[in-house]
């Protein structure tokens, strides 16, 4: 059974920092795009950050650029995402995702993706 689980999720001021991780089993990811979407409530789920297979190539939306810093470890089939400066804007729940397929110009679409994680909340208080 293919699963991806996050964990990491949590309650900080504004101007913290939380680290995410994705931990994907079921089949190997390696050659995968990875992803993560965020959504807050009532708003529709919107593209974070993406890394290609072997972790060299990454993608942010622009509100998380230069704060989030995405990456990937293919020997134990995880992905994280670092958070620093956040903002009360940030609060949504966090969701991995991951793509059978290449680095594509789509990747910001949630359609692009196989198979998604259940999510974690992260909250960001002023």
């Amino acid at each position: 059974q293919v699963q991806l689980v996050e964990s990491g999720g949590g309650l900080v001021q504004a101007g913290g920092f939380l680290r995410l991780s994705c931990a994907a089993s079921g089949r190997t990811f390696s050659t995968d795009t990875m992803g993560w979407f965020r959504q807050a409530p009532g708003k529709e789920r919107e593209f974070v950050a993406a890394v290609n297979w072997n972790g060299r190539t990454t993608d942010y939306a622009d509100s998380v650029k230069g704060r989030f810093t995405i990456s990937r470890d293919n020997a134990k089939n995880t992905m994280s995402l670092q958070m620093n400066s956040l903002k009360t804007e940030d609060t949504a729940a966090y969701y991995c995702a991951a793509r059978r397929g290449p680095w594509i110009e789509g990747r910001r679409s949630s359609l692009a993706y196989n198979y998604w994680g259940q999510g974690t909340q992260v909250t960001v208080s002023s």
